[in-house]
């Protein structure tokens, strides 16, 4: 089969692999779509020691199944899927609670690290656990589909904040999640939703797809938020996020670009500011399907380009240079 591998930091190259075969609770998928992600663009030259190579990434995908484990019930040969990234054990505490995005024992689909080294979907064919799967609604297109992964990251973050009916929030980073973040939050009750970001597309694209309002970082967007949405994971980005909430109010952390930065303490405790983090989805997968069915969450707006697996390696430096405001990128394996 296919794949688009990195080779080494920052080098792709399309080669042959063996086709995979599904072990016993595993299915094999004809991968029709897989988007880039974030980060996949972030870690190619390996600084997060997450994506070592020889590998194959990708992990926002859909397709078809082709092949079923001896032990896999519930799902039949031409069945149209998707899947969560995150692959949990079912056992441990957190995974009893629930909690499957803390699994003790977890892996993500395209990663590879010290711990393990799991291929993604980059690829022709993806072997993907059977409990990870999502079933694709009736109608709906495999370009849709493969937002599964990256809406459920968002709605997970927005449960997690908890909002109450007729709040007001502001969104501090307009990319990719920063937008399915702006729709999450309008469909989750708030009453006014502020866009922050530096790139002015992304600002009009906010506000076609339900911001109230939108602005650049230096621009005066108001105070005393009931809620703010982090989704960079950056000094100036948290800074804003929490001196835009007022008393009591709470604070989102989605994004992660870099590992640490700086926190303004003394606001945060004297404010009495909550700081909530959110990693990855807990069972939100089924729900961002249904979202995008129903038309609650667009997503077509959000795709760049649809291209083959050989202009993979093309569209990860367009997005890294970021000259040209790309937000996702799909791969078609098979040209499809």
């Amino acid at each position: 089969m296919k794949v688009l591998e990195l080779i080494a930091p920052s080098e792709f190259c399309v080669s042959e692999k063996p086709k995979p075969t599904p072990q016993s609770d595993e299915v094999l998928i004809k991968v029709a779509c897989c988007g880039i992600c974030g980060s996949d663009v972030h870690g190619m030259d390996n600084s997060s020691g997450r994506r070592i190579p020889p590998m194959i990434m990708g992990h926002e995908a859909s397709g078809v199944i082709e092949e079923i484990g001896s032990e896999v019930s519930g799902w039949n040969l031409g069945d149209k899927v998707s899947f969560d990234s995150m692959v949990f054990c079912g056992d441990c505490e957190f995974c009893d609670r629930g909690e499957t995005n803390l699994c003790e024992h977890r892996q993500v689909m395209g990663v590879s690290c010290e711990e393990f080294q799991r291929d993604g979907a980059f690829a022709e064919w993806v072997i993907v656990p059977a409990r990870i799967l999502e079933r694709m609604p009736e109608g709906l297109s495999f370009q849709e589909a493969a937002f599964t992964e990256p809406l459920a990251v968002a709605l997970h973050a927005v449960n997690l904040v908890k909002v109450k009916q007729g709040e007001r929030a502001i969104v501090v980073g307009s990319g990719l999640i920063g937008l399915l973040v702006i729709q999450a939050l309008k469909r989750a009750g708030c009453s006014e939703v502020v866009a922050i970001d530096t790139d002015r597309r992304r600002l009009d694209l906010a506000l076609e797809l339900g911001a109230t309002s939108a602005f650049l970082p230096e621009e005066n967007c108001g105070l005393s938020f009931d809620l703010a949405m982090e989704v960079v994971g950056a000094a100036p980005t948290l800074e804003k996020a929490v001196k835009s909430v007022r008393k009591g109010g709470r604070v989102g952390l989605v994004g992660n670009v870099v590992a640490e930065v700086p926190l303004a303490l003394q606001w945060v405790v004297t404010r009495e500011i909550s700081l909530i983090g959110s990693c990855a989805a807990a069972g939100e997968c089924t729900e961002a399907l249904a979202a995008i069915a129903a038309g609650d969450i667009q997503v077509k707006p959000l795709i760049s380009a649809v291209v083959p697996l050989e202009q993979g390696a093309d569209y990860f430096r367009r997005s890294r240079e970021g000259k040209e405001g790309l937000l996702k990128v799909l791969i078609q394996p098979s040209g499809n």
